[in-house]
């Protein structure tokens, strides 16, 4: 099977300009693609997944990524999907944020001569004499085609700032900039990303004559249609010290049973065959597949030793046997445990378990909360220095397990 074919059949594929086109460029090791990120936070989530795991299965079938960091847009912020205005954020943070980012993906694709690239539209954008750009691309963007965009379509009720507006003529800039210097024939991106992509499109025919080509991701919905890759606590990172290796693990192992083989299916690499194998399984192998999709991922996230840690520490908490010494852990400094001990509620927000003392509290007296397998009643129920020497394990709900111990 044919790598387009596969991508169809792995659901991944929403949005296409070209089709005939874009399906033998990739068949055929032709693209030379890129995909942006924007460094708005210091790690990458799961939000990003899909979209690492295609550039691998491309880059896998001979076409070459080009990894674009959004130095330079990043000044401004990507209005699609946003109620409101994004953080502006320093130099220095975009920067650090840009750092971060080639070290997680270089676990998903190969950089090197002749292999996947990464480069900086800072190195371009903010070098723009903003006369000389309006004479340049100005008179290619129709402003009645821009408000038409869906990606403003939500912003446009709040107010859509003059600075956000720009956005699109950025990116847009940045597909035609990698076109003339890095023979980017194609881009990819999000499906929210489509309007922005046609321009982009649309820029590179107008200035140079010649085609370019767009494509869009599906985006990772779960069964009541909103976006995967987000908890109680916030995004799920693929920093392990923003999220655990564990904590990522049982992300995908606690996945609804009606978006398992979804996710099996467009964010592993098992090969279809085997899947099809997996559709048949009976209702009882349930759990088996949220293992498998909860290791796989983790594997190619952390790495095989973390994936399997993070399984075993599984089986410690929820099947009992096994090795637990892998859960999340808080380690504590003895002077900061008070003389009459540590109080369940400040322990719990120590642990990052709960924003606030007065959610730790309503856990309690709803029962969601237990110490070393004994269900906690008493909020004021306290832990001395010697106790915590040994280690607590305190479980919120039925599916969180994290240790306090003072190191």
């Amino acid at each position: 099977m044919k790598i387009y074919d596969e991508l169809v059949e792995r659901g991944l594929i929403a949005q296409v300009t070209d089709e005939d086109q874009i399906k033998d460029l990739i068949n055929n090791g032709g693209a030379r693609f890129y995909i942006g990120f924007d460094p708005t936070a210091d790690s990458l989530h799961v939000g990003h997944f899909m979209a690492l795991c295609l550039m691998r299965r491309l880059q896998q079938a001979g076409n070459k990524p080009v990894v674009l960091i959004g130095g330079g847009t990043g000044y401004i912020g990507d209005p699609s999907g946003r109620s409101d205005m994004r953080q502006m954020l320093t130099p220095e943070i975009i920067q650090h944020n840009c750092d971060c980012f080639k070290s997680q993906m270089e676990r998903f694709i190969e950089f090197g001569e002749d292999k996947a690239i990464m480069v900086n539209n800072a190195d371009w954008l903010l070098k723009l004499n903003y006369i000389e750009l309006l004479r340049d691309v100005g008179a290619c963007f129709s402003v009645n085609n821009m408000l038409r965009a869906e990606c403003y379509k939500q912003r446009m009720e709040k107010g859509l700032s003059f600075l956000e507006f720009n956005y699109m003529i950025m990116q847009s800039y940045d597909f035609y900039y990698l076109h003339q210097n890095y023979g980017c024939n194609m881009q990819f991106g999000g499906d929210d990303q489509w309007s922005n992509m046609l321009f982009g499109t649309d820029l590179i025919r107008k200035k140079t004559g010649e085609d370019a080509y767009a494509m869009t991701i599906t985006l990772l919905m779960n069964s009541e249609g909103k976006k995967m890759g987000k908890t109680a606590n916030g995004a799920v990172w693929l920093d392990p010290n923003k999220t655990s290796p564990f904590e990522f693990f049982q992300y995908w192992r606690n996945v609804d049973d009606a978006d398992v083989m979804k996710c099996i299916r467009m964010l592993t690499f098992i090969p279809l065959e085997e899947i099809k194998e997996m559709d048949n399984w009976d209702a009882s192998r349930i759990n088996e597949k949220k293992e498998i999709l909860a290791l796989e991922l983790t594997t190619l996230v952390h790495g095989e030793e973390e994936a399997k840690k993070a399984l075993e520490a599984s089986h410690a908490l929820f099947a009992g046997g096994g090795d637990d010494s892998n859960m999340p852990t808080t380690e504590l400094e003895e002077g900061e445990v008070p003389a009459e001990g540590f109080n369940i509620m400040d322990l719990m927000v120590r642990c990052n378990l709960v924003s606030s003392k007065s959610e730790a509290r309503r856990l309690i007296q709803q029962g969601g909360v237990s110490v070393d397998g004994e269900k906690v009643s008493d909020i004021g129920l306290c832990f001395d220095a010697t106790k915590l020497k040994e280690g607590i394990k305190i479980k919120k709900g039925k599916k969180v397990f994290h240790r306090a111990i003072i190191k």
